[in-house]
């Protein structure tokens, strides 16, 4: 009893620390989502050329969109004209972070994480675009394919309300949470699962940071599900069981970026040998990134301060933070939960009435 006692405690703390910032960035994000059209996105990413590269990683830093949300849009780029390179850029900057990550990031990771990790995307984004430009340049276009993605991501568009705000508020607290929310609720668990049960020493060594550690994080990251808000929590508890502030930067760069059905339909919208530096520029520029921060940790003052469960977590605005928090991410689940119940209920109403039927 006492193990569940503390894996309910940590989440309750780690959701009190995280709240006012999600709820921050899932605000900011629905904001972007009705001032950056898709029109804007395919006028400024479409088109051959370094420029529109770079122009497609740093778009999508900001976007919230995970690995599985984001081949729709990137889908619609390749229609209208935008390069493999351009495409790649925005396939591997966008889901490693967005605005609300970033927020989480900071609450759980510190301020030097929370700028070093979107860095790190956009340098992603950038290397894998110009290699894929590079290597396949002369390739024909392979026919777009609709996604085959199995995560919970949702690619449908609700219908938008005449207000702009109105809009906003529902891309940010409904629609995002929708395609977010259950992914967002098992990192968390994971994470106070770590936290509570995982001994204090099973990190320490080898398997806390270098090379092996980082290798060990990016097959644990890689094969793997999570949305990049959902990683933080995870790997806030990793590194508070031991492992390197490196090593849990290549689980944040891989859990996000890949994940089996994305790699598959990557494989097919744009070929054999885009997947494969798609998934080579993740892996390589992870572990770069995992064993540049350590480095630049060891031979520099600087550091990384976790929050800690203290009275000032535990005050009234992160409690009543969580409170809503929890509300918006379990609204949707609820209210599908109800949708089935009432449609079961009618199917069965209505069988009940064929049998009587004289």
């Amino acid at each position: 009893m006492n193990w569940t006692l503390n894996i309910t405690l940590h989440l309750w703390g780690t959701l009190q620390e995280m709240a006012p910032y999600l709820l921050l960035g899932f605000a900011i994000a629905g904001v972007l989502s009705v001032v950056i059209s898709p029109s804007v996105v395919e006028k400024h990413l479409g088109g051959k050329g370094i420029g529109s590269v770079l122009r497609a990683a740093l778009f999508g830093v900001p976007l919230p969109l995970c690995s599985c949300s984001v081949i729709p849009v990137t889908l619609t780029l390749r229609r209208h004209g935008a390069s493999r390179g351009a495409a790649t850029a925005f396939l591997l900057s966008t889901p490693q972070t967005g605005v609300d990550s970033i927020m989480v990031t900071y609450a759980l990771l510190g301020p030097l994480l929370a700028v070093y990790r979107p860095l790190t995307a956009l340098m992603t984004g950038i290397f894998g675009g110009l290699l894929t430009n590079a290597f396949t340049g002369n390739q024909q276009d392979v026919r777009p394919v609709e996604s085959e993605c199995a995560c919970a991501c949702k690619t449908g568009q609700p219908p938008k309300p005449s207000s702009i705000w109105v809009r906003a508020l529902r891309h940010g607290f409904v629609t995002l949470p929708a395609d977010a929310g259950a992914s967002m609720l098992v990192g968390l668990l994971v994470a106070g699962v770590i936290a509570a049960l995982v001994p204090e020493d099973l990190f320490t060594g080898v398997l806390s940071g270098g090379l092996i550690g980082m290798l060990a994080m990016m097959l644990f990251g890689i094969p793997v599900y999570v949305c990049a808000t959902a990683s933080v929590p995870i790997a806030a508890a990793l590194m508070m069981k031991g492992v390197s502030p490196g090593a849990a930067l290549v689980f944040l760069m891989t859990g996000p970026a890949t994940n089996a059905a994305g790699i598959a339909a990557v494989w097919k919208m744009m070929g054999r040998r885009t997947a494969l530096i798609y998934l080579a520029t993740v892996a390589g520029t992870a572990l770069l990134s995992g064993l540049l921060l350590d480095l630049l940790l060891d031979v520099t003052p600087l550091t990384i301060d976790m929050p800690c469960h203290t009275e000032e977590a535990n005050a009234l605005w992160g409690s009543l933070s969580a409170v809503v928090l929890i509300a918006v991410l379990l609204l949707p689940s609820l209210r599908n939960a109800t949708r089935t119940w009432r449609r079961s209920a009618l199917l069965s109403g209505t069988s009940v009435g064929s049998h009587h039927a004289p």
